[in-house]
């Protein structure tokens, strides 16, 4: 996982084309006036869905992590606690291939605070939940850039 701010993007020069296509995507577009729901930028190899929800307490949310996609967390309104491990110290559970989705369960070994301009890149190996309250509740809007790599 990578964990940066948009500000900062001139030292990431060893990113993959696919994942700076995003940055650029977000640099020329105003995904803060995008409405909720998946926006498609190059067919199902890479889209960006637009999420606006309330975060809550951890015990609220679920374990995640993804084979087919890299998750690109780029938060737009914070902010989110997004804790996260690796999924080999996880319980893995069936994974649901038509939605690329592998429910996982354990804890945290750390977590990340995003706002405005923070991101954060989750890998196969990645687990992440997602939507955790900083200090308290709040409403956040961010866009998840969808990145195939199989």
């Amino acid at each position: 996982m990578i964990f940066g701010n948009v500000k900062d993007l001139k030292n990431y020069t060893s990113l993959d084309a696919a994942i700076l296509k995003c940055f650029d995507y977000a640099a020329t577009h105003d995904l803060l006036s995008y409405e909720k729901g998946s926006h498609e930028i190059e067919g199902d190899d890479l889209f960006v869905n637009i999420v606006e929800y309330e975060t809550t307490a951890p015990e609220n949310r679920f374990w995640e992590a993804h084979k087919y996609y890299l998750d690109l967390h780029l938060m737009l309104r914070g902010p989110e606690q997004i804790d996260v491990n690796f999924i080999q110290n996880m319980e893995q559970k069936e994974f649901v291939e038509k939605d690329d989705f592998l429910p996982l369960e354990g804890d945290a070994n750390s977590h990340v605070v995003l706002e405005q301009g923070d991101f954060l890149l989750c890998y196969p190996a990645d687990a992440h939940r997602t939507a955790v309250a900083v200090d308290g509740p709040a409403i956040i809007k961010k866009a998840i850039f969808k990145i195939k790599i199989a």
